[in-house]
């Protein structure tokens, strides 16, 4: 069902989109949303429990400070790309959503290292500590999703996110994915990046394989740390600390 523009001054109570500054579509079926676009006023927005699966449309609200879109169809995370130009956000429920996945951790570790400007993620308080680890443990999206043809909304732009490319194959482009991703946690940290020969040694001759992958970004982890000093090396355990937990016993996502 397509939201429109007579659905939301009905809701809204408002005789113009310009004027409309909250809108609570809960539970209305909705899948287009693209009247979104022409919202500018707009500052909170209730759409939890629809089949919305684009938050393309609130890349225009530039205005919004809280959105709520629980339990819908979003299904990558790459879709957090259309919020991370709103200045106001201080408010996001996003979970129970498929972009969520397994990893409770990883998923709102990625969404903070993306939006660190929010206040509260799935009605949780966001930390200063949360978001230090999230610079770390979250992946950053730098693209909008990969286009999808579909007859009930516009094309989608292609996805990209900071992680080593799984389609690298040959060992050059292995070394420079890692000396990138080494690089951009030096520049965050404030500290010059690496020349390229420092991570020649790390090479692979092998074949190139997914082991050969996770063996490249280990070897450029442990030149950073060897970087490192005392206080950033206690982030970092932290870091580890949190990753391993969640590995050995992922928790399940809080319900409200």
């Amino acid at each position: 069902m397509k939201l429109t523009r007579k659905m939301v001054l009905s809701r809204a109570k408002a005789s113009e989109l310009e004027s409309v500054r909250k809108l609570n579509c809960w539970g209305s079926r909705l899948t287009d949303i693209s009247i979104c676009r022409s919202l500018p006023s707009i500052e909170v927005i209730t759409l939890s429990v629809n089949s919305i699966s684009s938050l393309e449309p609130m890349s225009h609200c530039l205005t919004l400070s809280e959105l709520y879109v629980r339990k819908n169809s979003i299904s990558s995370l790459g879709e957090l790309f259309y919020l991370k130009g709103l200045p106001r956000l201080k408010v996001l429920w996003l979970a129970e959503n498929p972009c969520c996945g397994p990893n409770p951790r990883h998923y709102r570790m990625t969404v903070l290292r993306n939006l660190p400007g929010l206040h509260k993620l799935d009605n949780q308080t966001v930390t200063e500590e949360e978001l230090s680890q999230a610079l770390i443990e979250g992946e950053e999206i730098t693209a909008a999703p990969a286009r999808q043809a579909s007859d009930h909304s516009h094309p989608e732009l292609s996805c990209e996110l900071s992680t080593v490319d799984s389609s690298a194959d040959t060992e050059s482009d292995l070394l420079r994915d890692s000396m990138e991703k080494t690089n951009k946690i030096r520049e965050q940290l404030g500290m010059r990046p690496l020349p390229r020969d420092r991570f020649s040694s790390f090479t692979s001759r092998a074949s190139v394989s997914n082991r050969k992958k996770r063996n490249n970004i280990l070897s450029a982890v442990l030149l950073l740390l060897k970087e490192l000093d005392t206080k950033e090396l206690d982030v970092v355990q932290q870091a580890v600390g949190h990753r391993l937990q969640a590995l050995r016993k992922p928790e399940l996502p809080e319900e409200h």
